[in-house]
């Protein structure tokens, strides 16, 4: 058994998200003793933009590679190869000006790469090339959006549902954590509702 986590908040202490993330990585750890874990905190350790050069060496053949384009795509290759490896992948994010925070979007245009987790088929449709990975994203939200009046202006967990699963990752749980700010009394609720699903697991 592989764990893979993905941290994404901003706030390295105090952080709503990375708090449950941890929870959740007890239990797992207390479910699967033997598992082999990758902790990828990718505020503390940055991934880098894609570049212009990315870009071509995911549109290369490799035997076509020079040297540029190699160490221009090693990043991509890493971060891909950790993914593959994962049976269970942790990711937790909380939500920026309603959207993806840029330090996990970062992280997800290294590792959304044609033929490498995604391909195209005849009819120009995509298909998933990663299958099996069991995946918990944890979110968090300083106002409330699960509600009719708010619920379009959340881009974070559609976005995440959706890119993951081009690239074939579909089994997902997500448990958001809402109204860390502006909200305690839901807030409280959906981390309780939260904390209830990971000790059922």
């Amino acid at each position: 058994m592989n764990i893979l986590r993905i941290d994404a908040s901003s706030r390295t202490e105090q952080s709503s998200s990375r708090s449950l993330a941890d929870t959740l990585l007890k239990k797992l750890i207390t479910d699967y003793p033997e598992a082999s874990l990758v902790i990828r905190d990718i505020i503390k350790h940055p991934i880098t933009h894609i570049t212009q050069e990315t870009i071509e060496g995911f549109y290369t053949p490799e035997d076509q590679f020079t040297e540029t384009l190699r160490d221009a795509t090693k990043q991509s290759d890493i971060l891909i190869e950790e993914l593959k490896s994962a049976d269970i992948l942790v990711i937790s994010s909380p939500m920026y000006n309603f959207g993806t925070p840029s330090a996990l979007k970062a992280w997800v245009d290294q590792i959304v790469r044609i033929n490498h987790t995604f391909g195209v088929a005849q009819d120009n449709s995509f298909y998933g090339i990663l299958n099996n990975i069991k995946t918990y994203i944890i979110t968090s939200a300083g106002a409330v959006y699960n509600n009719d009046q708010m619920k379009s202006y959340d881009f974070l967990t559609p976005y995440l549902k959706t890119v993951l699963g081009l690239i074939g990752i579909t089994d997902i749980t997500v448990l958001p954590l809402e109204g860390t700010s502006l909200a305690p009394d839901i807030f409280e609720k959906t981390k309780k509702e939260a904390l209830t699903i990971i000790k059922n697991l």
